[in-house]
């Protein structure tokens, strides 16, 4: 089986779970943790998961296109709540850098308590 099919059916799998338990959590997103704790089982990531991963990667930006075109058509409703958008927007980035600060905090806490001592 292809590394690219596995992805698809993680992102499937994903999909099942959020319409089958009704969950506010997108599929794609479940299938990301899903993939993710078969490879944390697995300890390792396979050099073909790792190209595909890749070469998904490199088209991204062509997968941005459709949500770009979604938008142009909805113009007017963007118009009629943009102060909704925008204030999602904003809480949104902040929230983000927050919990990322943080985290990256926790993270170099850790790895400072887990480093060996430098003896030199």
């Amino acid at each position: 089986m292809g590394y690219l099919t596995l992805i698809l059916i993680c992102q499937l799998l994903g999909e099942i779970v959020a319409r089958l338990a009704r969950l506010p959590v997108p599929g794609p997103v479940i299938g990301m943790v899903i993939l993710f704790c078969g490879l944390l089982l697995r300890r390792g990531i396979p050099e073909g998961l790792e190209t595909s991963g890749g070469y998904l990667l490199r088209i991204l930006p062509m997968l941005f296109v459709p949500a770009g075109v979604g938008i142009v058509t909805h113009l007017d409703v963007l118009r009629r709540s943009w102060a909704a958008f925008g204030g999602a927007v904003v809480v949104g980035t902040a929230l983000t850098i927050a919990v990322t600060g943080l985290v990256m905090q926790l993270a170099v806490r850790h790895r400072a308590k887990t480093a060996p001592a430098d003896t030199a």
